[in-house]
C-alpha cells in the first residue's frame, strides 16, 4: 500500500477523505437529482430538540406502536 503525505497547509486543518473518481462522479450526479435544502431557524431548533430527545431515550419505535 502506498503512503501519501499531505501537507497541513493543503487541508487547512480539515479532515481529508479520498474516494475513487467513479464514486465522486456518482456523488455529483446524485447532488443534481437531490438538491441540498437549507433548514430554517425553526427547523434547526426542532432538529436540535429531536436529537436531545433521542439521546435521552424519549422516542417511540415501530415495535412499541
Amino acid at each position: 500500500m502506498a503512503t501519501i503525505t499531505i501537507p497541513k497547509k493543503l487541508t487547512k486543518g480539515e479532515e481529508l477523505i479520498i474516494i475513487s473518481r467513479k464514486e465522486y462522479e456518482d456523488y455529483l450526479k446524485l447532488r443534481k437529482v437531490i438538491p441540498l435544502v437549507k433548514m430554517t431557524v425553526l427547523e434547526k431548533r426542532e432538529w436540535q430538540r429531536a436529537k436531545k430527545d433521542y439521546e435521552q431515550g424519549k422516542y417511540v419505535t415501530l415495535e412499541k406502536l
